[in-house]
């Protein structure tokens, strides 16, 4: 059975000011891409006023919790024992983003709930991303 999980986020955007401003973030995780995350933005947050998704290894989030983490257009890193960031790398620019550690802690923990760590069906997952970057055959 394929489970979507969905969980409100708080964030706060660091500004080039270091003004910290709140917002709006969706954690998602879809059992049939076991591997991945997503965090959800809306419409009004975003540069072009269109909801905003990135989606990104579900280690990378674990990783990130405990240390430096990250290559390319994403990064995490602890920020004391309550916060997380998550820096996030666009054509546009960069977004610097403050999570509260136990909210994606909580989340992380949920989604091995519905597959579990090394429980992933890689057969799958190889296939639809083949399939998403060759389209189907």
């Amino acid at each position: 059975m394929d489970t979507t999980l969905e969980q409100p986020a708080r964030a706060r955007l660091i500004t080039a000011e270091n003004q910290q401003l709140p917002v709006p973030a969706i954690l998602r995780y879809d059992s049939t891409d076991p591997l991945a995350v997503s965090v959800d933005f809306p419409p009004e947050v975003s540069l072009d006023g269109q909801g905003v998704t990135w989606t990104f290894a579900r280690a990378l989030v674990e990783e990130g919790l405990r240390g430096p983490a990250g290559g390319g257009d994403v990064h995490l890193w602890p920020c004391g024992r309550s916060m997380t960031v998550v820096e996030f790398h666009s054509p546009y620019g960069l977004a610097l983003l403050q999570f509260d550690t136990p909210d994606l802690r909580e989340f992380l923990l949920l989604t091995y709930a519905v597959v579990g760590a090394g429980q992933e069906d890689l057969d799958e997952a190889v296939e639809q991303g083949l399939n998403a970057l060759f389209g189907s055959v």
